[in-house]
């Protein structure tokens, strides 16, 4: 691979294409409000220069839950696993979490959380999960703390989640979850790893038969050249220069490399066919808003199964930012329905 300079390290684009920006969509008022109330944004959003700060702020932002804390007086059983890594790599970290009254196999969501692929956690993003989907429609969840970058660029995260999912499907019995109902997932960046992840279990053929992709506001282009890349820069918590600073840190020397894998950045996928049925979700006022539209459209094409939420004003990361919005709720709600019906499992009324 060869790679080139991107687009955050100048910020100088073409010109016909700045022309022909739109302003961007109008923000739902409940949304917006919230996005207010955070004040100025500037020194919020990721730079090269800013990245330890960033880590700071997202560790004191997003504490890291105890394994006590997330039994939830025993409503959940919560184990820390430590796996072997492929090819000599380190040992992996999962958190795996069930209802602690199940019975039986049960259903897995694999998870890969979010941060750009240079922080975040596999704990912080429990609390929701087993809240939202583990207890409701009585799901397995399977959290993976995978290494990050710059530290560590790809393929290791990504070989990390592979390997933790390997390991996953191989101990189905002791686990006591069922192999042939697994749903990879992910959000922002860990919805960018989790279709990389599936696209490389599918090419290796090493893996299980995931019965569905869970991608939410996925991470997926490093070329960062779509419509709503330039018309949503500088709106919201995440626009097109802090995407531009984690996929550099992520793809290194390889970053905006013409030949670039598909596992890499799964945009770059020319062949969309052989994917489980894929949720994606997206907001309209958000800068992965056309690649993700774009995803789906390369499953239909290739004959596959996707379900595409576009939320109206919405930008990334809003349920996170004004979770009690009605469009916040409704896009749960969306969620909690396609899991339910991928998984065959009825969420009570």
């Amino acid at each position: 691979m060869t790679g080139r300079q991107g687009p955050a390290a100048s910020e100088q684009v073409d010109a016909s294409i700045v022309g022909s920006v739109r302003p961007a969509p109008p923000l739902d008022a409940e949304l917006a409000a919230a996005l207010a109330a955070l004040g100025d944004l500037s020194g919020a959003r990721l730079t090269a220069e800013n990245l330890a700060v960033q880590r700071a702020r997202d560790t004191a932002s997003r504490p890291r839950p105890t394994a006590d804390e997330l039994r939830a007086d025993g409503r959940f059983s919560v184990e820390e696993l430590s796996v072997p890594g492929t090819e000599n790599r380190p040992d992996v970290t999962l958190v795996y979490a069930r209802p602690a009254d199940a019975t039986g196999p049960l259903p897995v969501l694999y998870y890969l959380h979010g941060g750009g692929m240079i922080m975040g956690n596999a704990w912080s993003v429990l609390p929701r999960i087993l809240r939202d989907w583990s207890g409701p429609l009585g799901l397995a969840v399977v959290s993976v703390e995978y290494r990050l970058a710059p530290e560590t660029p790809y393929p290791g995260p990504l070989e990390d989640c592979h390997a933790g999912l390997l390991w996953t499907v191989d101990r189905a019995d002791a686990l006591g979850i069922d192999a042939g109902r697994v749903v990879i997932g992910g959000k922002s960046a860990g919805g960018g790893l989790a279709a990389a992840l599936t696209l490389l279990n599918r090419d290796r053929g090493d893996g299980p038969a995931p019965v569905g992709q869970l991608l939410l506001c996925p991470m997926l282009d490093d070329r960062l050249d779509s419509p709503s890349a330039h018309q949503l820069a500088g709106v919201g918590l995440w626009d097109r220069a802090s995407t531009a600073v984690a996929w550099q840190a992520y793809l290194g020397d390889g970053y905006g490399a013409s030949d670039l894998p598909p596992y890499a950045a799964p945009a770059r996928a020319t062949d969309l066919g052989g994917l489980p049925p894929t949720y994606i979700d997206v907001g309209s006022a958000e800068t992965f808003r056309d690649e993700n539209v774009d995803y789906a459209h390369g499953i239909w094409r290739a004959g596959g199964d996707a379900e595409l939420h576009v939320w109206p004003g919405a930008f990334h990361g809003f349920d996170s930012v004004a979770p009690a919005a009605a469009l916040s709720r409704e896009a749960r709600d969306a969620r909690t329905r396609w899991l339910g019906r991928i998984l065959g499992r009825a969420r009570p009324q």
